[in-house]
C-alpha cells in the first residue's frame, strides 16, 4: 500500500516558487487626475457621421499646482489619456495664503464668468460643478466662488484656471512697512492750490477809427451823393 505524504493527505499543494519576484509597492503619483466631463462629438463626412469622445481632465498636486486639458480620442480611454498629457503640460502655480487665496478676482473667458473670493478658516470650498472639481485638487481649503454667465463646462474650467493664474501673492501688492511712511508724508504736507491768474482785459480804444472807416453800405451812400 502506497503511503501518502502529509501534503497529499491534507489535500494542500506545495507552494510554488514566485521566481524571486517581490511585491513592489506602487510609487505615489505626483499629480492627482480627475475626469470632469466626457462628451461624444460627431464629425459629418461624405459617408456619414464619425463619432469620437472629448474628455475634460484636471490634474493637481494638492499643494499649489493645477492644470486642465481637453482632448479627443476614438474611445474614452484614449481621450482621457490625451487630455491628461495636455493638462500636465499646462501646469500653473497658484498663490495660496493660509489655505485660501490672497484676494478676490473676477474673470471672464468667452461666455463664462467666474468670481472667486477668499474665505475665513473653516468655511470650506463653497463651489459647485466644474469649479469645485478644479479647486479640489489644489491646496485651497477655504474659498467662496460663484459661476456666472455661460454653463459650458469647458469655458467655466478655463475661466477658473485663468482666475487662479491672475492671483498675485500678498507680498507683491501689500507692504505694511512702506505704506505707513507714505501716509505720514502725504498727511504732513500741505497741498497749496495755485492762485488763479487773472488775465487783464484789453480795452479796444479805437473808436475814432470807426468814423474814418464807415461800413461798406455807408460808403456807397456817400459816393452816390457826391455824384449827384
Amino acid at each position: 500500500m502506497v503511503e501518502l505524504s502529509s501534503n497529499q493527505q491534507t489535500g494542500s499543494r506545495n507552494p510554488r516558487n514566485s521566481g524571486g519576484r517581490r511585491d513592489v509597492p506602487a510609487e505615489p503619483k505626483e499629480y492627482q487626475e480627475l475626469v470632469i466631463n466626457i462628451d461624444r462629438v460627431a464629425r459629418v463626412v461624405k459617408g456619414g457621421r464619425r463619432f469620437r469622445f472629448k474628455a475634460l481632465v484636471v490634474v493637481g498636486n494638492e499643494k499649489n499646482k493645477v492644470g486642465i486639458g481637453v482632448a479627443k480620442g476614438a474611445d474614452v480611454q484614449a481621450a482621457i489619456a490625451k487630455a491628461t498629457e495636455v493638462a500636465k503640460k499646462h501646469i500653473i502655480t497658484i498663490a495660496i495664503e493660509k489655505d485660501t487665496i490672497p484676494h478676490d478676482c473676477e474673470l471672464r473667458y468667452s461666455g463664462a464668468r467666474v468670481l472667486i473670493k477668499p474665505a475665513s478658516p473653516g468655511t470650506g470650498i463653497i463651489a459647485g460643478g466644474v469649479v469645485r472639481s478644479i479647486i479640489g485638487v489644489t491646496g485651497i481649503r477655504d474659498l467662496l466662488t460663484k459661476s456666472l454667465g455661460s454653463t459650458n463646462k469647458v469655458n467655466i474650467a478655463y475661466a477658473t484656471i485663468e482666475a487662479l493664474r491672475s492671483l498675485s501673492p500678498r507680498s507683491e501688492w501689500l507692504n505694511a512697512t512702506s505704506v505707513k511712511p507714505l501716509v505720514k508724508a502725504v498727511t504732513s504736507e500741505k497741498l497749496e492750490s495755485p492762485k488763479p491768474t487773472v488775465k487783464k482785459k484789453v480795452v479796444n480804444e479805437s473808436k475814432h477809427l470807426l468814423k474814418k472807416s464807415p461800413p461798406k453800405h455807408q460808403d456807397k451812400v456817400l459816393t452816390d451823393k457826391k455824384e449827384k
